[in-house]
């Protein structure tokens, strides 16, 4: 058994809109071990980047967090003061947001913002300590000439070293958890890749816990322990990285598994799931998914699927699961 590092009980953020309540992550559970990485996956639009948010305590108004409990160690950090909990951001949970050019500020160096981010947790460190200590955390994510790199502004790097910056400030005060919200988005297959090492290279040599946030499946079969599915703010299915591919059993994992090309399959043409995800403030009675489910049924539509264990270590939210033992009593029947 892996030792846990941070569980999420019944996790509920929600905005009041003028459309009406936007339930935008809604009683989501999860956990992460210690050493190893979860993946979410999803749709654009299921939650999974508010549920980052609503764990480091940064939903923007008029969002807020109103139920549930996110243990650290098992301190449940929505009760600590506002001051406690920007010593917990960046000394023991991080975050490498989307779009490092808006995540970084353009008219100061990489190496003022990755000094300004270490301050807040070694105050009585000198300047010329700080910036021995940043020029080390560009050298450690593989950053070549980082003395240079230190004085030179977000535009004046690529992409993908100003994802590598954000890995820097992300990682320079060693947290034990590391938050990555679509961490390769927008980067070419090439340097996708070396990101990727580098998560892995540094998580070795750290023992950090990961939770990534993607909606690419490669990246999770690539990085993942153990994986997390969201829609329409739940999980729908939460298993081990190699249970989910190789034994799906939530409809929605099924398509978008299925919307994947592979190698080993000959197929004209590759399967979709139908429809859009709904809009968090309508969504549809019973399972969410119904209405783009070709496995539902009328219980479907008027009750809500608990996440139980339907196999050992896979959680799964469907009335119908396992998929393929309920289709082949059907076919019997």
């Amino acid at each position: 058994m892996q030792q846990e590092l941070l569980r999420v009980e019944g996790l509920r953020t929600v905005f009041q809109t003028s459309s009406g309540l936007v339930r935008a992550v809604d009683g989501v559970d999860l956990s992460v071990a210690r050493g190893r990485t979860l993946g979410i996956v999803g749709e654009s639009g299921c939650g999974k980047s508010m549920l980052s948010l609503s764990i480091m305590r940064l939903v923007p108004q008029p969002g807020r967090t109103v139920d549930g409990k996110v243990l650290l160690e098992g301190r449940n950090l929505l009760d600590i003061p506002t001051g406690d909990m920007r010593q917990v951001r960046g000394g023991q949970i991080a975050m490498i947001f989307q779009e490092p050019m808006t995540s970084l500020n353009p008219v100061h160096t990489v190496g003022r913002q990755i000094v300004e981010a270490m301050k807040v947790h070694s105050p009585k460190d000198s300047a010329a300590a700080l910036k021995e200590q940043a020029i080390a955390a560009l050298k450690r994510v593989r950053i070549p000439s980082p003395e240079r790199r230190f004085d030179e502004y977000p535009h004046q790097l690529s992409g993908g070293m100003r994802q590598r910056v954000m890995i820097a400030m992300a990682l320079a005060c060693r947290p034990r958890l590391l938050i990555a919200d679509e961490p390769t988005t927008a980067l070419d297959v090439t340097v996708q890749a070396q990101i990727l090492d580098l998560l892995r290279e540094l998580q070795a040599e750290t023992g950090m816990s990961i939770i990534l946030i993607t909606h690419d499946l490669g990246v999770v079969a690539e990085m993942a322990d153990d994986v997390a599915v969201m829609y329409a703010g739940k999980v729908v299915e939460r298993t081990s990285a190699r249970a989910l591919f190789e034994d799906p059993q939530h409809p929605y994992t099924l398509g978008l598994l299925g919307s994947v090309p592979r190698l080993d399959e000959d197929r004209d043409r590759l399967l979709a799931i139908e429809g859009a995800v709904p809009p968090p403030f309508a969504f549809p009675d019973g399972c969410r998914f119904n209405p783009r489910c070709p496995f539902a049924i009328a219980r479907c539509r008027t009750e809500m699927p608990p996440l139980r264990l339907v196999e050992d270590g896979h959680e799964v939210a469907c009335h119908r699961a396992p998929i393929e033992k309920a289709l082949a009593m059907e076919s019997a029947a």
